[in-house]
């Protein structure tokens, strides 16, 4: 059995910048996973500021996560959308693009799909 492990996301072990200064994702790896804080500024888009990273049309990364604060719209490659801000929990699945709505940073923590986002 492993024992106690902690790790802080204030000191990560790995930080990626999105492209044009819109933000950025500091990870910390754990067995199961990386798990991610990602700082999207207002104005961010994932098909401007991410998908020049990632080479695919739409993000093909399945993201479980919770939004701490600010606002992001999600829309899926089928139209779905929905606005997710603080206190929503997020479970969503690859092929999607999504953008920041308003004037405030959105924060969210995800530990799902981090590992390989916006990986260059």
């Amino acid at each position: 059995m492993a024992g106690l492990v902690t790790k802080s996301l204030n000191n990560p072990e790995e930080v990626r910048p999105f492209k044009d200064g819109m933000g950025k994702l500091e990870l910390v790896n754990q067995d199961a996973g990386g798990v991610g804080r990602a700082t999207f500024q207002p104005g961010w888009q994932w098909s401007q500021h991410v998908k020049p990273i990632a080479g695919t049309e739409s993000c093909q990364a399945a993201h479980m996560g919770y939004v701490i604060s600010g606002q992001m719209m999600v829309r899926m490659d089928d139209g779905q959308e929905t606005l997710i801000g603080p206190g929503d929990f997020m479970d969503c699945p690859p092929g999607h693009d999504a953008w920041i709505v308003g004037d405030e940073p959105c924060v969210m923590i995800d530990w799902q799909g981090f590992a390989d986002y916006a990986k260059g």
